[in-house]
């Protein structure tokens, strides 16, 4: 796990292996602060705290929505719980 500077903000980076293997722990790092995930060293998501992404939503001049998987989520975890 490393720093990345974002923006002049230093971010806590993870990879994908790292992430799948210590969930409970990305959970807990995000709570604090954003978390990069990387797959083959490239970004490929950032794990934040819900708080911290309603206020990023309000603050582009949007309402934040609350947080709940889209009709094609859903579509797709019905299909994962069938197996």
């Amino acid at each position: 796990m490393g720093l990345d500077s974002i923006k002049g903000h230093a971010m806590q980076t993870m990879s994908a292996k790292d992430a799948k293997d210590g969930f409970g722990r990305l959970i807990d790092l995000a709570r604090m602060e954003p978390v990069t995930v990387e797959k083959h060293g490239r970004p490929v998501v950032v794990v934040m705290a819900v708080e911290e992404y309603e206020r990023l939503r309000e603050s582009a001049g949007g309402p934040a929505p609350s947080v709940k998987p889209s009709a094609e989520t859903a579509k797709r975890r019905k299909g994962l719980k069938q197996s």
